[in-house]
């Protein structure tokens, strides 16, 4: 194909569509990069909580979160991503979800 010939066949907006899609495809490539890597303390609730979590957020902001993190603290944050952000989360899911990372990644003393 000689060059141009897409702009001519497809109109002037085929080269801006095309270009959008393809940052679009890198841009979420490099968003989930490295996520397979991140893996949570094993104990129970942690696939509820990485299933639920990464729906909307790195795995890695529950370590990175932990040492400024205790069970109030754990509450008002999940509370926040059900009420605020709409995370799909039953009360029973989330006390689970609470249980887990009060016991696992809760790094300030109450």
């Amino acid at each position: 194909m000689r060059r141009g010939a897409l702009r001519r066949r497809a109109g002037p907006g085929a080269m801006t569509v095309a270009l959008a899609l393809a940052g679009a495809c890198g841009v979420l490539r490099a968003a989930g990069a490295g996520e397979e890597d991140i893996r949570l303390k094993d104990g129970p609730g942690r696939d509820l909580a990485t299933g639920r979590c990464i729906l909307c957020h790195s795995l890695e902001y529950i370590p990175s979160n932990a040492p400024a993190m205790n069970r109030a603290a754990w509450q008002k944050t999940i509370q926040k991503m059900k009420e605020r952000f709409g995370a799909p989360l039953t009360d029973d899911e989330a006390k689970q979800i609470l249980d887990y990372l009060d016991g696992s990644y809760s790094g300030k003393s109450s």
